[in-house]
């Protein structure tokens, strides 16, 4: 998809705000009819903007009540390395998002885990157990202030 118009924005926010609407009640909110509206959002579902359609949870509500910022160095920043690094990171569970990122750090890693106990036996034994790691710093959030996954787009 080349440009997004006016309207497939409008659908892109609204299923931001809400993904559960259906077609119907998108094509009510943009002024469309459904049948145009059902083939823009499969063209805009085709192109890879939308990657995906998921449920967000409330951490404290599941026992997630620890929420870190971990900066990660490497030691050594060959290519085998670095691929074994995010490979590696790729499969905990804990880790929530993984930044490369330019800086004092190689790696932003946003880690979620029910309590202190629990980051201390991933950081231990899972962190630390990668191959490689130079220098790990944690920040721990106290409040969380603005929280959102919607990318602006009008």
């Amino acid at each position: 998809m080349d440009t997004l118009d006016k309207t497939d924005r409008r659908i892109l926010q609204l299923l931001q705000q809400d993904a559960r609407l259906n077609t119907k009640e998108i094509a009510h909110r943009i002024g469309l009819s459904v049948t145009p509206t059902y083939e823009r959002l499969k063209k805009i579902e085709k192109s890879g903007v939308i990657k995906s359609y998921v449920t967000l949870l409330e951490g404290d509500k599941v026992g997630k009540t620890l929420m870190a910022f971990c900066n990660v160095s490497l030691q050594l920043h060959s290519q085998p390395l670095i691929k074994k690094f995010e490979a590696a990171i790729a499969g905990m569970t804990e880790v929530m998002e993984c930044y490369h990122v330019a800086g004092t750090y190689d790696y932003l890693l946003k880690v979620v885990v029910d309590d202190m106990r629990r980051y201390q036996h991933f950081l231990t034994n899972k962190l630390a157990a990668i191959e490689n790691i130079g220098q790990v710093h944690s920040s721990f959030v106290m409040t969380e202030i603005k929280h959102t996954t919607a990318i602006e787009l009008l």
